[in-house]
């Protein structure tokens, strides 16, 4: 996905315009950038928890090895053995 894509999308579930929502999107992968630049974690439901597991500095770039966890919808419960009384 690029950035233009994100911001059409963003457009189309909020009902914002388009010249609200750019520099918005913008600012957000700004800091998230910002936050994976400076190895910090952080956990953003519904997008997940990223947790920086290395980072490496190359010649003209970073390298950042992440893990980005997210919740699937389902939980560790057990399905109960009755319904509940009306």
């Amino acid at each position: 996905m690029k950035k233009k894509d994100l911001i059409d999308q963003v457009v189309t579930r909020s009902g914002i315009k388009k010249k609200s929502a750019k520099p918005v999107v913008e600012a957000v992968l700004a800091v998230l950038g910002e936050t994976i630049a400076s190895g910090r974690e952080f956990n953003l439901p519904p997008m997940g928890k990223l947790s920086i597991n290395r980072s490496i500095d190359k010649s003209n770039a970073r390298v950042t090895v992440c893990k980005l966890r997210q919740n699937t919808g389902r939980s560790g419960a057990k399905e109960p053995l009755a319904e509940p009384e009306e």
